[in-house]
């Protein structure tokens, strides 16, 4: 990124990796056919989006409602990036499919009992990282704290 305001598609690989550094997305889904949006913790296992739920609305909408977006974003003073999967929610039933997202050492933000894990495997991902405007007066990007 020469351009100051340049934005990149970013490849399915760097996508996943982005994804796998933070730990908070949103679920979007539709709840009796409207479109809902839900905050969830979650990890990547597999190049799958793994969150934790209790029984009521988010497992119940991953249940009827499979095609489902997953959204995940950051920045820094200088620069963001934002990944979505477009895929299918699936809960994870079997007792060898919960052994391995128990694996992934997933645990809840909340103080709720989250019994129930829900995966999306991604028919598609894509992402972007863009560099935000210059400070005016200065023609250069604000300084980020933690990178410089």
């Amino acid at each position: 990124m020469t351009d100051t305001h340049t934005m990149v598609v970013l490849s399915v690989s760097d996508c996943w990796d982005l994804l796998a550094g933070t730990a908070l997305g949103r679920l979007v889904t539709t709840v009796d056919g409207v479109p809902a949006i839900f905050p969830v913790n979650y990890t990547v296992q597999d190049r799958t989006v793994l969150f934790r739920t209790a029984q009521g609305t988010k497992l119940v909408s991953a249940a009827i409602n499979n095609n489902v977006l997953f959204e995940a974003d950051g920045y820094s003073l200088s620069e963001g990036w934002s990944v979505i999967v477009a895929g299918v929610a699936r809960s994870v039933r079997s007792e060898e499919d919960i052994a391995e997202a128990e694996r992934a050492g997933l645990i809840s933000w909340t103080d709720s009992e989250k019994e129930h894990f829900v995966r999306i495997h991604p028919r598609g991902v894509t992402g972007r990282r863009f560099r935000f405007r210059a400070q005016p007066g200065t023609g250069t990007p604000a300084e980020d704290p933690i990178l410089g």
